[in-house]
């Protein structure tokens, strides 16, 4: 049987102030519910909840921009005629312009409106998408271009939006806030496999699949302009300390503006190069960006490529490609992301209870697993799709385990004040070294051990097989920075807090 006051125990936690005295009234009076007033439509809670989801549905559809094109990259390449090095440039080209605009707007976050950025960022990527639609085959170069711009509008949302999410929430419950956040990474990329290939299949014509997304982004603008608000207090370091006392911060100190604002975007780099943790999970991020920008691009036409192998399926001879192993890859992508996130934040929420280093150490396991599996995957491709299917899902997964932790490094190694500076460059180091170059350099090696031999469909499957390799050991790399970042991470950490 429920417990008399089982409906109220949100409430409670939702005012802790009068717990103490709501349990001595209850145990005066048997098991009579202690009277809690109700929650308040417009409390803290609510509102911040509210903006937390907001954010979550703009992510969903930052990474679902993210995943049209490698969903329909087999109807693209051969609308365009692409080799697989000009093929592999379409993302390159949507990254590097995605990590060059980070550091901008990492630099206005920190000084300006927030809620401005986010909303100016999503009407221009959102525009973009739309107008990409309509290209035809003449035009590729502007094709790339359009790609590359909607790379700038998305990194105004990915640099900003985390350091919201960091001043809404204390520290205990930052991790899951986060965790929630960052499960639309893997939700977001998957549903864009999905649309682009449902798409595609469904009208014959692949540009249909560019035409969702703004739509969805325009419904995004509305819930950003009515429920975020203008200005959201920044939480500084003595922010921290105040809150952690249950003191609240002096009246003289205005919404919105820190301590070290004036600081130069210089001094704010120069401090964070000393930061060993941050300089090291960087590093540790930059070989999972590399490995999964080359697996979200490449995935489903290896697996095309090795069906052909087999003689399994025919050639792409028709209007519209075989679409199966896009919407497969984008189920398996929003499962194990989904299961990998939530396990990840789980376990460090455990593990930090028993060892300080729990999260590097986490994030190093789960690089060296995911490098065991994507080998694996790639050795039985030939003989065997299904067990293919499942290590690149089990390599997935222990990918996604570290997103959550990884940011969640970052937040507790570097000062509030310098945290959209901080992802920015994160953003900038992790995609120059990793996805930026990843898809072109798996498509350009690839077409270069082609050339070597006579065209076959056996040729091809072995080019990107041995292609493919790289991302194993860029793996077992990031593991190995994640390791050295579990050296450095307490003395960063304690100073980080101080005021």
């Amino acid at each position: 049987m429920e417990p008399p006051c089982a409906h109220q125990d949100m409430a409670l936690q939702l005012q802790p102030l009068l717990q103490a005295r709501s349990s001595g009234a209850a145990a005066a009076g048997g098991t009579q519910c202690p009277a809690v007033p109700a929650v308040p439509r417009n409390s803290p809670a609510r509102r911040n909840c509210l903006v937390v989801a907001v954010l979550c549905f703009g992510n969903l559809i930052n990474f679902m921009d993210w995943c049209i094109v490698p969903g329909i990259l087999l109807d693209i390449q051969k609308y365009f005629g692409l080799s697989d090095g000009k093929t592999g440039l379409l993302q390159t080209v949507f990254t590097l312009c995605y990590m060059l605009a980070a550091p901008i707007f990492g630099y206005l976050g920190d000084r300006y409106n927030r809620k401005t950025i986010l909303i100016a960022g999503l009407c221009f990527w959102s525009g973009v998408t739309l107008g990409s639609s309509f290209i035809t085959e003449p035009y590729y170069r502007i094709f790339v271009l359009s790609r590359g711009l909607v790379g700038i509008g998305t990194a105004s949302y990915s640099t900003i939006a985390p350091t919201i999410i960091a001043d809404l929430f204390e520290e205990g419950k930052r991790t899951t806030v986060l965790s929630v956040f960052y499960i639309f990474i893997p939700v977001g990329s998957g549903c864009g496999y999905m649309l682009a290939a449902g798409m595609a299949k469904s009208t014959g014509d692949w540009h249909w699949a560019f035409r969702v997304t703004p739509c969805m982004g325009g419904l995004a603008l509305v819930l950003l302009v009515l429920l975020v608000p203008h200005r959201i207090q920044r939480r500084t370091a003595r922010h921290r300390a105040l809150s952690i006392s249950g003191t609240r911060q002096g009246a003289h100190e205005k919404p919105g503006v820190h301590s070290t604002a004036k600081t130069t975007w210089c001094q704010d780099v120069g401090s964070l190069a000393k930061n060993c943790s941050f300089v090291w999970s960087s590093l540790g991020l930059t070989a999972m960006a590399f490995v999964t920008g080359a697996l979200g691009m490449w995935v489903p036409v290896f697996l095309h490529r090795a069906q052909l192998a087999q003689g399994s399926v025919p050639p792409c001879l028709q209007e519209s490609c075989n679409s199966s192993n896009s919407l497969i890859f984008g189920g398996i992508t929003i499962g194990t992301g989904i299961l990998g996130v939530i396990a990840g934040a789980e376990a460090a929420r455990r593990l930090r209870k028993v060892y300080n280093t729990a999260d590097p150490l986490i994030c190093a396991t789960s690089m060296f697993i995911s490098a065991l599996c994507l080998y694996t995957a790639l050795m039985v491709a030939q003989t065997n799709i299904l067990s293919t299917f499942i290590f690149i899902a089990f390599g997935e997964l222990f990918l996604s385990v570290n997103w959550a932790v990884v940011t969640d490094i970052l937040l507790y190694v570097v000062p509030p004040s310098r945290q959209s500076t901080a992802i920015a460059l994160q953003i900038l180091l992790s995609h120059l070294l990793g996805d930026a170059g990843s898809p072109y350099l798996i498509g350009a090696v690839s077409h270069a051990l082609q050339a070597q031999g006579a065209p076959s469909f056996q040729r091809e499957f072995r080019s990107l097989q041995l292609s493919f390799a790289a991302c194993a050991f860029v793996a077992v790399l990031g593991g190995a920075f994640f390791l050295l970042t579990s050296l450095y991470i307490e003395e960063d950490r304690r100073e980080s807090e101080r005021p």
